[in-house]
């Protein structure tokens, strides 16, 4: 039984390695290709070709029309998974870069189906981020990330989130209420920090920036022990300029 096992092995192997030969073949040509000309540049008989063409067809990776062979929808989904990869890979290195010169904990939240939802933290034993013992989703109100992300909603949107998560006290230093919220949120500019101090965590001040995609919002924040305080303006300044370096790979995640 061994030894069969081992000799059908790097036939199954092989299989793979000539279907993706074909993959990357038909890959090659913008308009397709036909099954002999994919067997030549293959290298492959034309009988295994048109096995392999006919499998990957049934299951979706490549379409079939008019004798010619193209890219299907699963070989997309593919090719698209891995440029989202790419681009996670992208914003992950930039905050742990960001986190490592400024030496804060840096957060990356985006606003989605009417929902505060923290997408990636990079943090550090030495700089550990701010543990999260109350649900971010359901005291915006109360944290940097949450009051960022509020202030880019239209008004519609900001008055449901609060009807779902009324205002209430996480700490001694959290807004009063929901009218001082407001507040708050309208005397905001746009596109500049918004800073709370204790207001979520006791002992820890945080800030956070606006990054939208059209309808969609987003936001990169800090957070630092409140005996390091004078280090949060300079620190999120900082990072302001440079979140415009991969603006275009932050939006990317915020709109899918």
């Amino acid at each position: 039984m061994a030894t069969a096992s081992s000799a059908a092995s790097p036939t199954l192997i092989g299989s793979v390695q000539r279907a993706l030969r074909l993959l990357e073949a038909v890959g090659s040509h913008a308009g397709g290709a036909p099954a002999k000309q994919l067997a030549r540049e293959t290298d492959l008989p034309l009988p295994t070709a048109y096995h392999l063409l006919r499998t990957l067809t049934h299951e979706g990776y490549l379409r079939r029309e008019k004798g010619v062979f193209t890219l299907g929808d699963a070989a997309r989904c593919l090719v698209g998974g891995a440029t989202l990869q790419n681009r996670r890979s992208k914003i992950e290195d930039s905050m742990a870069y960001w986190r490592d010169t400024i030496g804060v904990p840096i957060y990356f939240a985006v606003y989605r189906d009417g929902e505060i939802e923290v997408i990636a933290v990079s943090d550090t034993p030495a700089d550990p981020a701010v543990d999260e013992w109350a649900d971010f989703r359901e005291t915006g109100h109360a944290h940097a990330i949450g009051q960022c992300l509020l202030s880019q909603l239209d008004e519609g949107a900001r008055q449901d989130h609060l009807d779902r998560y009324p205002v209430q006290p996480i700490t001694p230093y959290t807004v009063r209420d929901r009218r001082a919220l407001l507040e708050r949120l309208a005397g905001t500019a746009p596109m500049q920090p918004l800073i709370e101090r204790q207001e979520y965590a006791l002992g820890t001040v945080c800030a956070a920036i606006p990054i939208t995609a059209g309808s969609a919002a987003g936001a990169m924040a800090i957070s630092l022990p409140l005996h390091k305080e004078e280090r949060l303006r300079p620190a999120v300044d900082w990072l302001r300029g440079e979140v415009g370096s991969v603006l275009y790979s932050l939006a990317f995640s915020i709109s899918i």
